[in-house]
């Protein structure tokens, strides 16, 4: 066997033990009647419930390693995309204040129920809705899209609106969504071809912070 595949085949195995030897320190260190298992439950009194500043578990910390992220979340509600784009709903009907700012708003329940009040009522999606207005919660949507939060990323969406990037560029064709999908793996690769290919800064602080 080569000396490269070798080493190759140590850094693996030197990986494996890392992951199973951290999530065997995370389950000793929370093990319950242990004197950490009690000073894991003062830590989370006081709301620091973290495995570190960046990742809430283990878990967390080997999936934004490796970049694992759920091509679908399922959503509390099984929201249409494709269908009310159909009607004539454009992205900024629903998501207001994405040509204006970073954020592309998630649309509360009552806003929602602003249509559904009187539209398509006996639908059960639509009881789903109408029960979390009844109940004064809001939707509890999951999030399709996110940075690593140790990428320090910020990203706002009003200047590639204005730039005339379509929302499909990111999204996906939303036209033929339902609940929403995570259609493009947002890393830095893929920002940087596009920045690059349109000729816009590729500086570090044009992302970064």
């Amino acid at each position: 066997m080569r000396a490269p595949t070798r080493i190759k085949i140590g850094l693996i195995v030197a990986l494996i033990v890392l992951i199973c030897a951290a999530g065997w320190i995370g389950r000793q260190t929370f093990a319950p009647g242990t004197a950490s298992a009690d000073a894991g439950a003062s830590q989370q009194s006081q709301g620091d419930s973290t495995f570190s500043p960046a990742h809430s578990s283990v878990r967390a910390a080997i999936a934004d390693f490796f970049e694992s992220h759920p091509a679908q979340p399922a959503q509390p509600i099984a929201f249409p995309h494709k269908t009310h784009l159909a009607k004539g709903l454009q992205c900024e009907v629903c998501h207001t204040g994405v040509n204006q700012g970073p954020e592309a708003a998630i649309p509360s329940v009552n806003f929602c129920m602003n249509c559904h009040k009187v539209i398509a009522t006996d639908r059960p999606e639509i009881k789903k809705v109408a029960a979390y207005q009844a109940r004064g919660e809001d939707i509890p949507w999951v999030r399709v899209y996110d940075y690593s939060p140790t990428a320090h990323v910020r990203f706002n969406h009003a200047p590639h609106i204005r730039a005339g990037v379509a929302c499909a560029n990111c999204h996906g064709d939303m036209t033929q969504q339902t609940t929403a999908v995570r259609a493009v793996n947002l890393n830095m690769s893929y920002c940087l071809s596009c920045h690059t290919a349109r000729k816009v800064s590729v500086d570090c602080e044009t992302c970064h912070y």
